[in-house]
């Protein structure tokens, strides 16, 4: 299969509330166009983004699926049936809703405010019957290594607090200087990566920030980073032990 890349063009787009919060699905709904539709388990991948100074999706219900939302810039606030709280959440954080046998909950969006929200496959055969739960985590609490040129944060996976029941999946955040880079590739693992900022040269062609690389069968992926590059990285086995719903 070797690396299959994904341009913004390629790539569903979504909006809220009249325009006012705008997405780019790497991984959209079946039906919401795009080129890429679900694998692994991973149902569904949107990156959002507000056009005014905030704005707010009502309230709506979810069931069995783990819902991970990753603040990659600003702010936002979120409620939830459960905690019947609005809580605020801030860049680097990350809110987990296993929504089991239901759950619903609203995201409002502060200005200049980016975030991924991605759903994540646990087998709903066992997780329709389970009661909904859900966490937030402070961006300080992900282990962080690093060299002269290379920060990794382990968000999901590698003794990070985060626990969800999605079967083998890990989520990194690599944050690269200029210069050569590789990020390894895991035998029978797919490895989804999106570029969230910088420019980059692989195999002779250059990419900007909005970017999705889908890469396995590979030993690893490498790229020449031409501006300070972030990459959000998500690990999933290539064939769960279940059934997913797609």
């Amino acid at each position: 299969m070797g690396i299959r890349i994904y341009k913004k063009s390629d790539q569903a787009s979504g909006s809220f509330n009249n325009g006012e919060i705008l997405e780019k699905k790497p991984i959209g709904f079946p039906n919401d166009g795009g080129e890429l539709k679900p694998y692994s388990n991973i149902f569904y991948w949107a990156h959002a983004w507000t056009t005014h100074e905030k704005s707010t999706i009502g309230l709506h219900p979810h069931r069995g699926f783990e819902i991970c939302s990753f603040v990659l810039k600003g702010k936002i606030n979120h409620y939830d049936t459960q905690q019947n709280k609005w809580i605020p959440l801030e860049q680097g954080d990350v809110q987990v809703i296993r929504s089991g046998s239901g759950i619903s909950h609203s995201e409002e969006i502060c200005d200049s405010s980016e975030i991924f929200q991605i759903w994540f496959d646990p087998d709903l055969s066992k997780t329709l019957t389970k009661e909904a739960s859900y966490n937030d985590y402070k961006s300080t609490e992900f282990p962080v290594s690093s060299t002269k040129n290379k920060v990794v944060k382990n968000i999901i996976g590698n003794n990070s607090p985060v626990e969800i029941f999605s079967e083998g999946v890990s989520v990194n955040e690599h944050l690269f200087g200029t210069g050569d880079h590789l990020i390894d590739i895991n035998e029978g693992y797919i490895h989804s990566i999106f570029l969230i900022d910088g420019k980059v040269s692989f195999d002779g062609f250059k990419y900007s920030s909005g970017t999705f690389f889908k890469v396995q069968d590979e030993k690893d992926f490498k790229v020449i980073v031409l501006e300070k590059a972030k990459f959000f990285e998500v690990i999933s086995p290539e064939k769960p032990s279940y059934s997913t719903y797609f």
